[in-house]
């Protein structure tokens, strides 16, 4: 590790807090329809929509409604994304002659793209026409992030309100958040990737000749409208199969900061939003503090575990001053590497600039990890929120119970009911991604698929499903997944993860909401200090711990400790 590689990540650091905190104002005023620099401009188009649509923005919704609406649309939206996929070999702007996607594949993307999963058993540059990215995957980009920020919003009502039995408006929530949030940064990233040299044209291709006389054709497409929602909505669905470390995609260092930037941007964001919603803005910040906290510590981790570089490869005469930059993009370097490995995973967005596979052993625990923590480190856009918010309202239930005090959070109590919901949410994920998991690790027909056996064999299983019920689409690489097997069963896995988690949470809401909000006692626990951030902080690593550290001291601690020993498995 260098002093220059710790300056550039707190550069970049520095640089989302900075814009972080008045977007998340910003984004405070457009959800509670407060008249913005964007509304003379966009009222109209907003009124537009409901018109269309037969809306009442005015009407809100129960918890339940809210969550009907959200699951109506998304099947919708399923289902019109997976008809896009099946038909293209019929359709226009397909000038690379694309036939329609297999019915397993079409099936495991769609669900794929609606969960802001955006995992690939693909390669986008093969498979896709320019009407599917466009109209299609892109499309989902934004209402998947939309979709995500508006139960994030709901949530926070809940704390913000008192008696009430609504939590808004879901298609009052997405339509402004898409209209007056995420379609203006959208515009201005793809200009700016586009001038940092990402492409953007509906030609199918370029032919070059390389220095050796060799004819080669390259991919093109409309890339920097793709890349823009994808960093923004941590979607993180590549139009090239190598994603951020294809040089279209991600051509230089200063794209490389600007897709690292713009990946936390919107997620630490609302947790300013968070706090000025709810009245009080050092409630966000000790979210954020928890949440960077853990994230920092990450990027640590995954620097030194990359510089420290492998004994087998020393054993072999390589030399260990170089680290590991086995799969890494010498434009971007190890340090923006780690920082990169980290935020894609801390976040539920899934681009990558590195393969995975080629971390070392401990640097491949930290995506994973990060992944299995439930993707709130910052999370998603919006999941990120409310699944920190579930473990906040988990810690301060435990934490009245250690020192005899009323578990209350934001004026409201935290009883068995909100209780019960929350541990089922936070369940959700285990299951499935241990289940998955063992299963496949016996069955034949999922053992063709990997690329390594042993410890890092079954790394690359638990990696899969964990991307899947994370929701972040982020792969370990080698694992061939598009296949009948992992097509259906990583689709069923990103359904439960983004909608089954979703659902309970959308029911403490409800029941938050109708509690009335009491202010603070000499016995209510104090959530705004630096006690409670360091309990949060350990919630959230003993349930990872407890729930995954059997699977990961099989996978990557076991393949570490031979690695170490200069042997393999």
């Amino acid at each position: 590790m260098t002093l220059v590689g710790w300056l550039q990540i707190a550069a970049v650091l520095v640089a989302v807090l900075v814009a972080a905190r008045p977007l998340g104002f910003y984004m405070a005023r457009v959800v509670q329809g407060e008249r913005t620099f964007l509304s003379p401009y966009l009222t109209r188009v907003e009124r537009v929509f409901y018109n269309a649509s037969g809306i009442n923005p005015e009407k809100e919704q129960s918890w339940l409604a809210y969550t009907l609406a959200m699951l109506v649309f998304n099947g919708v939206g399923f289902l019109s994304l997976y008809a896009l996929m099946r038909l293209q070999a019929f359709l226009p702007l397909n000038p690379q002659k694309f036939g329609g996607v297999a019915p397993d594949l079409a099936y495991n993307t769609a669900v794929s793209f609606v969960t802001n999963t955006n995992w690939q058993a693909y390669s986008g540059e093969t498979t896709m026409s320019h009407l599917v990215q466009i109209a299609g995957l892109t499309v989902h980009n934004f209402l998947s992030a939309a979709t995500g920020i508006a139960l994030a919003i709901a949530m926070t009502r809940a704390f913000a309100r008192s008696s009430v039995t609504t939590l808004g408006n879901f298609w009052v929530d997405m339509n402004r958040t898409t209209l007056y949030v995420l379609l203006p940064l959208s515009v201005l990233l793809a200009l700016a990737f586009a001038l940092s040299g990402v492409p953007q044209t509906l030609s199918a291709s370029v032919d070059a000749t390389t220095l050796e006389g060799i004819k080669q054709t390259i991919s093109l497409g409309p890339v920097a409208s793709q890349e823009a929602i994808k960093q923004l909505g941590t979607n993180g669905g590549g139009f090239f199969n190598a994603n951020a470390a294809h040089p279209f995609e991600n051509p230089n260092a200063w794209s490389n900061i600007l897709s690292i930037w713009s990946m936390l941007l919107v997620s630490t964001a609302l947790t300013f939003t968070f706090g000025r919603m709810v009245g009080d803005i050092r409630q966000g910040t000790v979210l954020l503090i928890a949440m960077w906290s853990l994230l920092i510590a990450a990027v640590g981790i995954a620097y030194w575990a990359e510089t420290s570089g492998n004994p087998l490869l020393v054993q072999a005469g390589v030399n260990a001053a170089g680290g590991n930059m086995e799969g890494k993009e010498v434009r971007f370097g190890q340090a923006m590497t780690a920082l990169y490995v980290a935020v894609t995973t801390g976040l539920s967005c899934g681009a990558v600039n590195a393969m995975h596979n080629s971390l070392t052993p401990l640097g491949g625990v930290v995506p994973l990890f990060l992944i299995q923590l439930g993707e709130i480190l910052p999370g998603g856009t919006g999941s990120g929120l409310y699944g920190m918010l579930v473990m906040a309202i988990i810690t301060v239930f435990i934490a009245g119970l250690m020192v005899g005090r009323t578990p209350e959070y934001l004026g409201k109590k935290i009883e068995a009911r909100e209780m019960k919901l929350a541990m089922l949410a936070v369940l959700v994920l285990p299951l499935v991604i241990l289940s998955f998991t063992a299963v496949s690790a016996v069955l034949p027909t999922a053992l063709e698929s990997l690329a390594n056996s042993g410890p890092r064999g079954l790394t690359e299983l638990l990696y899969a499903y964990s991307s899947a019920a994370g929701n972040n689409g982020s792969a370990f690489a080698g694992l061939n997944v598009n296949t009948p097997w992992f097509n259906t069963t990583l689709g069923i896995t990103m359904m439960l993860g983004r909608f089954a988690y979703v659902i309970p949470v959308m029911a403490i809401a409800g029941s938050l909401a109708a509690k009335k909000k009491v202010p603070a006692s000499p016995g209510t626990f104090p959530t705004r200090s630096p006690l409670f951030v360091s309990l949060l902080v350990g919630v959230i690593l003993i349930l990872g711990g407890l729930q995954y550290f059997p699977a990961l001291a099989l996978g990557p601690i076991v393949e570490h400790l031979l690695m170490n020993a200069g042997k393999t498995f």
